[in-house]
């Protein structure tokens, strides 16, 4: 297709295109086929040393640049993202293998990240405050941490950069990008965009690799990293901080999740319903921040299921480039068989499926949208982030034990409640060990709020106003004042 003709293929360093080490190449393939896309480079070591090389490079031009100018090459390519919408949906749709529709979706949240974030290079604020012995003053200023390592993950192949990509350079800090080597084709893309927009060379580079250990931990121990921003699973994640702690280097994580959703016996239940298929369905439910178990009053609980039920099962599964299709392609074989393999475990424990559970015949990493019921507590499926579209609902009875049984886990991601008792709402919100919560909604995700978790979940905030403090660092002058 054009679409991904025209995307660069190649490793993107110190504002050029160049070939891999050797020449070597990663096969990009569409999951709703099997079929490859396309090929592009795949980095060894030597070339992410090379990508560092170029960052550090670049790093003290950047940092002194103008807020302003920095601030309106990131509005010029909010403007451009906005601007090839389509190119970029259907090009994440095919790599990725979301519907065309959430594919739009995710282009304009992406690119809001951009906008919001060039706002906010502009407010970098510092203070002078006096001492309280009167005799200095103490100025304090904000500045870039320096180099950074951004690791995204497949889910959300052109947000995840945004959202890493946006605070980092807006603070002055220069950047090694390794995306997925599943979804590379947006973070090329993406990159393409910005040197468009004005980037100079050197700010940003681009490794693609299929040997993401072998690239990373040497950068990590090399000294010249000072910020790694990661996206992925908690064990990948644990492994990270232990390789950043030789180096003292700063760290955000945003790591898995399970995420309880809670229906209490006074919900408004049309809103609960349709706040679970957001919160269990967006992106196939491949989200972190997924409803992975489903709590529902005893008394509400056989109606709530048959409703849900019949919700998933009217779902139009297929290609995400075919019209009406609401469910694409899992990202790949190995996530379609964990999927499974969770229904099975369940069922084989007794749980009832009121629709899906079964693989479909055909090409494509495809699975049904699925409802379970009587989900016993040794199910594999409580324990586990399910990364598909299977809603796994167990009955309670009293506040405490929803609470108990949500707070259960070592994830503290998100976490939803439906009820329409504001003292209920207020306390259960407070109590739930989540760092976001949905209260009476589906969607937390917002470029304008913080977004990150507690407990295994993660460490720091990307978006809202306190996700460029990930990329500065504080400096405090001490300033004598004569008598």
């Amino acid at each position: 297709m054009i679409v991904v003709r025209d995307v660069p293929k190649q490793l993107f360093i110190g504002g050029g295109w160049q070939d891999a080490e050797a020449g070597r190449t990663l096969s990009v393939d569409n999951p709703a086929t099997g079929e490859e896309l396309c090929r592009v480079a795949d980095a060894s070591p030597a070339d992410g040393r090379r990508a560092v090389e170029a960052a550090v490079a670049a790093q003290a031009a950047w940092a002194a640049t103008a807020p302003r100018v920095r601030s309106e090459i990131l509005r010029r390519a909010y403007d451009i993202i906005v601007s090839r919408t389509e190119e970029l949906a259907l090009l994440m749709t095919l790599e990725m293998g979301k519907p065309l529709a959430e594919a739009r979706a995710e282009v304009a949240y992406a690119a809001e990240f951009f906008r919001w974030f060039s706002e906010e290079a502009v407010r970098i604020e510092g203070g002078l405050t006096t001492a309280p012995d009167g005799r200095n003053r103490l100025l304090v200023t904000r500045q870039p941490v320096g180099p950074c390592l951004l690791v995204t993950p497949w889910n959300f192949p052109l947000a995840m950069g945004t959202r890493k990509i946006g605070p980092a350079l807006a603070a002055g800090c220069t950047i090694v990008l390794k995306p997925a080597p599943q979804t590379p084709l947006a973070s090329l893309a993406l990159a393409e965009i910005l040197t468009e927009a004005g980037l100079p060379a050197g700010v940003l580079n681009v490794v693609t690799t299929t040997d993401a250990a072998g690239v990373v931990e040497p950068l990590l121990r090399g000294g010249q990293i000072r910020k790694l921003s990661f996206t992925g699973s908690t064990q990948v994640g644990r492994i990270l901080l232990a390789q950043c702690a030789d180096t003292v280097i700063r760290t955000s994580m945003e790591l898995g999740g399970n995420a309880p959703l809670i229906v209490f016996d006074d919900a408004d239940l049309d809103v609960a319903i349709e706040g679970t298929m957001v919160a269990k369905m967006r992106n196939m439910g491949e989200s972190c921040c997924a409803a992975n178990r489903i709590y529902v009053h005893t008394s509400i609980a056989e109606e709530f299921a048959t409703r849900l039920a019949a919700r998933m099962a009217a779902l139009k599964v297929g290609p995400g480039t075919e019209p009406g299709t609401d469910v694409g392609p899992l990202i790949d074989v190995a996530g379609r068989s964990k999927a499974h393999d969770l229904v099975r475990d369940a069922v084989k424990r007794g749980a009832t499926v009121l629709t899906g559970g079964e693989l479909p015949e055909g090409p494509g990493c495809f699975y049904p949208p699925t409802v379970l019921t009587g989900i016993a507590p040794e199910s594999a499926i409580i324990d586990t982030e399910i990364f598909g579209p299977v809603a796994a609902i167990r009955a309670f009875d009293e506040e405490d034990e929803a609470v108990a049984a949500a707070n259960d886990t070592e994830f503290g991601l998100a976490a939803y409640l439906f009820t329409q008792n504001l003292d209920r709402a207020l306390r259960v919100a407070e109590r739930l060990e989540s760092g976001m919560i949905g209260l009476n909604t589906g969607l937390v995700s917002n470029p304008a709020a913080p977004f990150g978790g507690v407990k295994q979940s993660g460490l720091g905030r990307e978006g809202g106003r306190v996700g460029i403090d990930e990329f500065l660092e504080y400096k405090y002058i001490a300033v004598p004042v004569g008598a």
